[in-house]
């Protein structure tokens, strides 16, 4: 995400253009060899993909061909919540069409390898409103961007959580890991 907390169209040009949004593509020149190590890293944990709709739409028209660039992304579970679809040749796709909460919160319960959400902000908010979200890894890349869809919004109830690892790599961006602890705590400052 960028410094005021923009998600949108990460990858490349057009990759999410709704709402006029000109700046597809904006992590690219961040990139550099120890982030590709970190996230390669992220990428190898046992996992299942769940994912909305728009991020599934672009995910299968890439990744079935480009499997070599992510191992294992076709055989996992691909869990995908959409009102409008419902089938794919992408293997190992489940659809979630109705309840989408009710039926999150029962796949949360069942032993398996965790859930990672990527992109997907209307999923994400989702997840957060319905108190669904266990672990962040967020990617802060140092740009501000002022307009674009963000992954914290007004549905983000207050949480807590606690920072479990970080680190800054060459290009700038922030890699860092947070788990959930609870409630947001208040208090004041004594001078």
């Amino acid at each position: 995400m960028s410094l005021d907390g923009v998600i949108q169209g990460p990858g490349g040009p057009g990759e999410d253009t709704s709402n006029g949004f000109t700046l597809s593509g904006w992590t690219a020149p961040y990139f550099d060899d120890e982030s590709g190590k970190i996230m390669n890293e992220q990428m190898k944990l046992p996992f299942s993909l769940l994912l909305g709709r728009k991020t599934f739409q672009i995910w299968e028209n890439f990744w079935p061909q480009h499997e070599a660039e992510w191992p294992g992304v076709n055989s996992v579970t691909k869990y995908v919540v959409s009102k409008s679809l419902s089938k794919t040749d992408w293997k190992n796709t489940v659809f979630i069409n109705e309840n989408a909460v009710d039926a999150l919160k029962k796949l949360k319960k069942e032993d398996g390898p965790n859930l990672h959400v990527y992109g997907s902000s209307g999923l994400a908010h989702t997840l957060l409103e319905n108190d669904l979200v266990d672990e962040i890894w967020l990617k802060t890349y140092p740009v501000v961007l002022g307009k674009g869809k963000r992954l914290f919004d007004e549905s983000s109830f207050p949480v807590a959580f606690k920072l479990v690892s970080s680190k800054t790599v060459p290009s700038g961006v922030i890699f860092a890991n947070y788990q959930r602890v609870g409630e947001v705590k208040v208090g004041s400052v004594e001078a």
